[in-house]
């Protein structure tokens, strides 16, 4: 089994737990223990690449991920009014570009991620109109289906390892009335990754 078949099927266990220990909520009910939301999400990278080759610090290289917008969904299951866990997953590819000493190169990496997020949040003024609640969790990605971009290293395959990072998240629900909210909700992960051109002596540590 893959380490992408493992992480999904994790997701889904994770995902039957929680609705397996919701209650139904009565239609138009706004305090059921059990919240399913549909997204537009923005998945915004901020890289900072430190890239070797042979295994000396190639001076000035660097790299950029891709800003990508993609459909994404959340599992929330509420303790009570104000406690909540919130599961959120999605897919997205993205490209990795060379900068700095060596933007020349274009295209040098492009991957898949299922990088599902679990949080911890209090949620405010749960009897108001307007609902804002914080979080904080965790975030695994993986990455699967990796390129070589352009491939101008002559790399044979790459791969990059997944990783786990801290998540802090802020949102903000508007009641809509019978049960129906807007939402709207931030998330920030930290971490890093090791990316491997194959066949080349080319590697980058990572900071997302």
């Amino acid at each position: 089994m893959n380490r992408f078949a493992t992480a999904a099927l994790a997701l889904l266990a994770l995902a039957a737990l929680v609705g397996g220990a919701s209650k139904a909520a009565m239609a138009g009910d706004e305090h059921g223990n059990f919240m399913i939301r549909g997204l537009i999400t923005g998945v915004l990278p901020d890289t900072d690449a430190a890239v070797f080759s042979g295994g000396a610090r190639i001076p000035g290289a660097n790299a950029a991920v891709s800003d990508e917008v993609i459909p994404a969904t959340t599992l929330t299951y509420f303790f009570n009014d104000n406690l909540a866990v919130e599961l959120f997953c999605c897919f997205a590819k993205h490209e990795m570009n060379g900068t700095g000493t060596i933007a020349g190169l274009g295209e040098i990496a492009s991957t898949w991620i299922f990088p599902p997020a679990l949080t911890a949040q209090y949620h405010f003024n749960t009897d108001g109109k307007f609902k804002p609640y914080i979080g904080a969790g965790l975030q695994y990605i993986a990455f699967f289906d990796e390129g070589v971009g352009q491939n101008r290293l002559g790399a044979t395959s790459v791969d990059i390892d997944d990783a786990v990072g801290f998540t802090l998240q802020a949102g903000l629900d508007i009641s809509m009335g019978n049960g129906w909210s807007l939402n709207a909700d931030v998330k920030k992960t930290w971490l890093d990754t090791e990316i491997s051109w194959n066949g080349t002596g080319v590697r980058a540590d990572a900071d997302l």
